[in-house]
């Protein structure tokens, strides 16, 4: 079993560099999943932003979960609950990506999913980091599990609404094979940059 101890004055499962090159890993990934995630929710909605960054989101909840996997693996007793939450994260996430990519109708699987994994993930990381972390440390221990959930399932029950209120007439069901829709990805290559959302427009 490996012994905590402290890397620049903050707590740590472990000192051992093959724990560590993994904890690094997995807080670059964090945080690339939730500015990403960010963005991605806060971008209009089939733009190419919000494609891009969607993926981006993806990828880097992916890369969480699998660093988070050999971390609890390594701590087992100690981070078990972790690896749980992880498998949420990434399950809820994929579910989402997964109903988006293969052009399934509707929007919430996507939206549901998608923020039930982002919901997971903060979860995760204040209920390993928030008794470390200054204010956070005097909140008890059940607010770290259920502060994330109480504030994200508004954010995506109206997110949910809203999408479900908005007229879809004149808009196409499906997207193309590379997750944009038709009108999109014509005005775009038109443009020659599909990068910038301001090439995109909607009919």
């Amino acid at each position: 079993m490996l012994a905590s101890g402290r890397v620049l004055g903050d707590q740590v499962g472990s000192t051992a560099p093959v724990f560590l090159a993994f904890l690094a890993i997995h807080v670059l990934a964090g945080l690339t999943a939730v500015i990403t995630g960010a963005v991605a929710a806060l971008s209009r909605k089939g733009s190419a932003r919000h494609i891009r960054a969607g993926r981006w989101y993806y990828r880097a909840i992916t890369a969480v979960f699998a660093t988070a996997t050999v971390l609890a693996a390594m701590r087992w007793r100690q981070d078990y609950y972790l690896f749980l939450i992880g498998a949420v994260a990434f399950t809820a996430a994929t579910i989402g990506y997964l109903h988006r990519r293969r052009h399934r109708p509707g929007d919430t699987p996507h939206i549901a999913g998608m923020g039930i994994g982002y919901i997971a993930m903060l979860t995760a990381f204040y209920v390993d980091n928030g008794p470390h972390l200054p204010l956070w440390d005097r909140l008890p221990t059940l607010a770290f599990w259920l502060l994330p959930s109480a504030i994200g399932a508004p954010v995506i029950a109206r997110s949910i609404t809203r999408a479900r209120s908005r007229p879809r007439s004149g808009r196409p069901d499906r997207l193309d094979d590379r997750g944009m829709q038709p009108e999109a990805r014509l005005v775009g290559e038109r443009d020659g940059d599909l990068g910038e959302p301001g090439s995109l427009e909607q009919p």
